[in-house]
């Protein structure tokens, strides 16, 4: 039988919690692991695993990271560019707060010129005027991916989806005539 978790439930209670366990696991199990308590917890609370337990309280907690925000780098060798998106090299850079994703982008053009832009996109399916007389609307579709359309003078002009892969790893930004592929930037410690 399991047991509920609270409605706001602490990941810092569980983790002392799975110690807790650990200890007593240990008394009629010398080889017991601070692993074996926490999958066992995780399972006594309904969940397959400690991770599907973790993402869940931290999902609850609104505490885990959008998987859109950090650095990415495009593959080029991965991507299918346009024939007007011929870059070299391209990197960008998301932050999210709530339904405001803002974005840095830099990238080596064909001619080897730096060009740098920034974006702020507001995912809230409301229509929302950018620079040049296009309009932006974009909504988030589940918690991997946004879909933007643009239109000019009520016409739509291009729609594409940015969507990242289950595991965090590799962002795809779908788009009419291109698919460009970019993987997660190392992130640099301090």
């Amino acid at each position: 039988m399991s047991r509920n978790l609270p409605d706001r439930p602490n990941l810092e209670y569980l983790k002392k919690e799975a110690k807790a366990l650990l200890v007593t696991m240990q008394q009629t199990d010398a080889a017991a692991q601070l692993a074996d308590a926490q999958h066992a917890l995780a399972r006594d609370y309904g969940f397959a695993s400690w991770p599907k337990l973790k993402a869940h309280v931290e999902a609850i907690a609104g505490t885990a990271p959008h998987p859109l925000i950090g650095r990415w780098i495009a593959d080029v060798a991965r991507s299918q560019r346009h024939p007007a998106n011929l870059f070299q090299h391209a990197t960008i850079q998301f932050t999210v707060d709530d339904n405001t994703v803002n974005v840095e982008q830099e990238f080596v053009d064909e001619a080897g010129q730096v060009v740098r832009n920034h974006m702020t996109i507001v995912a809230d399916g409301a229509p929302q005027a950018m620079p040049n007389g296009y309009v932006l609307t974009a909504r988030w579709r589940g918690a991997h991916a946004l879909d933007t359309v643009a239109t000019k003078n009520g016409a739509v002009v291009g729609a594409g989806r940015y969507e990242v892969s289950p595991d965090g790893r590799r962002l795809t930004i779908v788009a009419a005539d291109q698919v460009i592929v970019l993987d997660r930037a190392a992130a640099v410690s301090q």
